[in-house]
């Protein structure tokens, strides 16, 4: 079955709500419940300094309640806080002996773009893959979010308010403008994916995990900012859980100040500018404002500095290169010539560090077809043989490395 027809059918198959689904071919999807022990900042209540609610009118409710709806606390969003996360195994064992944490993009909403990724892997592996969806993506985002006639009335408006936006859709309203008002959702959210991570590790070290030996492997494999937390969680690595992990990555590895991160199915230019002024531009002045943020980015707690090094190129740039050393015979990285949203020559100036001497493998590849970074195996029939050739030359690159 060529990637096409397998994007097709894994599509069709997977069920997200029963405990056990048959994927065919071998495969089997099982789904396990989370619930998130992080909290976010009751600070979240202000509503940011760039809200402006529109007046309560009859031609304006709907706007206020979409405002009112993305921009609610943070802490009060239940979806983010109890979820399922879905494990692909190859094989009807009951409890994997071996696992990869497959991390995914930005502004994803849906995992089907991750299922033949997922399988490929589980088969060459013949490890258990698991797709743990980030704070605030993927079902861990009220269904709202996802509403096209609601957010393109949201980007509709956005339009209106910043004249010379660019690449405002109903695709990124919602994160577009969450960010735009709370930049520092960045930080918090990604900052809860990291420990939610390592509560489920610490829940399978424990034998506490139904689907999942205790003495299990974890690697893991990641896709744009999704790397962003993998390397985290190799970075601080926690009590030496991950002092053997493999990570495999692809179209992602540069810090956040190298991406290009303005697209239709990314974020818009506003949101941008507001995380660029934040994370990179501000950030030292923030933390002398926010006695909270200072004190989980600058020393208390190791994550928060990884955290923290990895913003700003120029920041940190000693001690990031040095932890990236310690484990550069574990990392692998794969990346596409024309991708416009994290540059290949990106990737390589901060995975293989400034001087060019941190030895981590980077392969850049070039597809027979146009692609972009959203969309690196389009699923047009015109190009399906193409793209499964260029799908399982990757794959199988990434599945060697990991296996």
């Amino acid at each position: 079955m060529i990637y096409c027809d397998l994007h097709a059918h894994l599509k069709r198959l997977c069920n997200y709500i029963d405990d056990e689904v048959d994927l065919g071919g071998g495969l089997i999807m099982r789904n396990f419940e989370f619930c998130s022990r992080v909290r976010f900042p009751e600070s979240f209540s202000d509503p940011g300094p760039n809200l402006a609610l529109p007046e309560i009118d009859g031609e304006n409710s709907e706007l206020l309640q979409i405002h009112t709806q993305l921009n609610m606390m943070d802490s009060h969003i239940c979806d983010n806080q109890n979820f399922r996360y879905h494990v692909i195994y190859a094989g009807k064992e009951k409890k994997a002996r071996d696992i990869i944490i497959l991390f995914h993009g930005f502004n994803e909403k849906y995992w089907d773009k991750y299922l033949p990724w997922a399988a490929h892997l589980a088969r060459k592996t013949g490890k258990a893959v698991v797709l743990f969806p980030i704070a605030f993506h993927m079902n861990r985002a009220p269904a709202f979010w996802s509403d096209k006639r609601q957010m393109h009335r949201a980007s509709q408006e956005r339009k209106k308010r910043y004249p010379h936006l660019i690449d405002s859709t109903l695709s990124n309203a919602a994160i577009s403008t969450r960010l735009h008002n709370r930049p520092d959702r960045f930080i918090w959210s990604g900052l809860e994916s990291y420990h939610d991570v390592i509560d489920f590790v610490e829940q399978i070290k424990r034998g506490e995990h139904p689907g999942i030996e205790a003495e299990a492997g974890i690697d893991f494999c990641s896709y744009s900012i999704g790397t962003f937390l993998g390397e985290i969680v190799l970075m601080t690595n926690k009590n030496g859980y991950f002092s053997r992990s493999k990570y495999a990555t692809f179209c992602g590895g540069p810090v956040f100040n190298r991406l290009s991160p303005v697209s239709k199915f990314i974020l818009d230019s506003e949101s941008n500018v507001s995380l660029y002024s934040y994370l990179v531009e501000h950030l030292e002045s923030h933390m002398r404002e926010n006695e909270r943020l200072n004190y989980l980015l600058s020393g208390a707690f190791e994550e928060g500095v990884n955290f923290r090094s990895l913003l700003n190129y120029k920041k940190e740039l000693k001690y990031r290169e040095d932890k990236f050393r310690g484990f550069s015979d574990r990392f692998y990285a794969v990346t596409l010539a024309e991708d416009e949203v994290v540059p290949a020559y990106e990737v390589i100036n901060t995975l293989r560090g400034s001087r060019g001497d941190i030895n981590i493998r980077v392969d850049v590849l070039d597809y027979s077809y146009p692609y972009r970074h959203e969309d690196p195996f389009p699923t047009n029939s015109k190009i399906a043989e193409a793209v499964d050739r260029e799908f399982v030359r990757t794959f199988d690159m990434i599945a060697e490395f990991l296996a």
